[in-house]
């Protein structure tokens, strides 16, 4: 599911169900990346709690023409790099405090870049797998996750390789049709990046 125009409109109105929606649909993946960036599970609970709020109270800013859920992840990665800083400062962190997640904050714009880039994008492909039917999610996940086959994954289905080969195909289309947003991302932020350079 992708969020409508609709649903970020009643979101940005405070609408109690567009909130709920949009909190199932992407809950998961903030909570993901909450938990590559601190160690703590009530810290993870905290930043996407703060991540929702966030971007409630900063609705009005997304561009409608934009990805969604990129805007989303960029609050959340933000929102995680601010609750760590935040644990630096507090009195176990200036006692010499040695909780690991913390003491990763001298290197983490770089690291957390990288970090919230790959969990984004892992997490699409896995939503866009588990979202195929289930014969071509079954031969997609045996032929690109397992490493099998055509034929060894015939014997395993047991079922024709010829029917192997046009699940594979017909699965491998809806990925690439589901999964455009992916590269649409990546331009936009070539371009940001550009931009930015030039100014």
């Amino acid at each position: 599911m992708r969020v409508t125009a609709e649903t970020i409109h009643h979101f940005q109105a405070g609408d109690e169900e567009a909130v709920r929606s949009i909190y199932q649909e992407y809950g998961g993946a903030v909570l993901t990346i909450a938990r590559s960036m601190v160690s703590d599970p009530e810290l993870s609970k905290e930043i996407v709690q703060q991540t929702f709020l966030k971007a409630w109270r900063s609705s009005s800013t997304f561009d409608q023409n934009r990805e969604f859920s990129p805007w989303l992840y960029a609050i959340a990665r933000r929102t995680a790099i601010d609750v760590l800083r935040r644990e630096q400062r507090s009195p176990q962190a200036a006692s010499g405090g040695s909780d690991p997640s913390i003491n990763l904050v001298e290197t983490l714009p770089d690291s957390a870049a990288m970090t919230f880039e790959r969990t984004w994008e892992v997490f699409e492909i896995r939503r866009a797998i588990d979202a195929l039917p289930v014969v071509e999610r079954e031969v997609i996940r045996l032929s690109h996750l397992a490493g099998l086959s055509h034929p060894e994954i015939s014997t395993k289905l047991e079922v024709p390789i010829g029917t192997v080969k046009s699940r594979s195909a017909r699965g491998l289309k809806r990925l690439s049709l589901a999964l455009q947003h992916l590269a649409r991302v990546a331009n936009q932020t070539a371009a940001a990046d550009v931009q930015g350079e030039e100014e």
